[in-house]
């Protein structure tokens, strides 16, 4: 069986203490709120089909955690760069990927994102996908409402997804 190693790092921030996971190409695999101290949580957070894993602390910082600390002090655009490896569905990527194309300060709908994806009425699917986005902030999942543009499910909290679109400079 593979072997796949991967790097965990802890950012604290005005929203939460970060976990981000890089893999030796510096590819993102997790990051979100959460213990660094509980590696089942890890393990099951972390995209299917990474084989076996070893999971090591980070002695240097990432480039990822540069360009989060760089987000949270204002550079909203830091994290668009950043390469992520998401496993998931094919549905599911294809969501996270027109996520992607949301930028800082706008927002959009489910039924929005359903249609960029090709997939009209699916509105309902591409909550759930957003709801399993194992890379926060990067894959920006907060960036996404209700149709009537109320603030509705973010696995970080309400509070949390408000505090990020205000940083961003959403208009609500």
């Amino acid at each position: 069986m593979i072997e796949t190693r991967l790097f965990l790092e802890t950012l604290p921030t005005p929203t939460g203490l970060l976990r981000i996971v890089t893999d030796e190409r510096e590819t993102i695999r997790l990051l979100d709120w959460g213990a660094a101290d509980d590696p089942a949580d890890l393990r099951r957070r972390l995209p299917l089909g990474v084989g076996r894993l070893r999971l090591e602390a980070r002695h240097a910082p990432s480039p990822a955690r540069g360009a989060v600390d760089a987000y949270f002090n204002g550079d909203a655009a830091a994290l668009d760069a950043l390469a992520v490896e998401t496993g998931g569905s094919v549905f599911q990527r294809q969501v996270w990927a027109a996520l992607r194309t949301i930028p800082a300060g706008a927002t959009a709908s489910y039924g929005e994102i359903a249609r960029r994806i090709g997939a009209a009425g699916a509105a309902r699917a591409v909550g759930l996908a957003n709801n399993r986005n194992p890379i926060v902030l990067v894959i920006p999942c907060h960036r996404v409402i209700g149709a009537d543009g109320a603030l509705v499910g973010y696995g970080g909290g309400l509070e949390r997804k408000l505090w990020l679109l205000r940083h961003e400079g959403a208009l609500l």
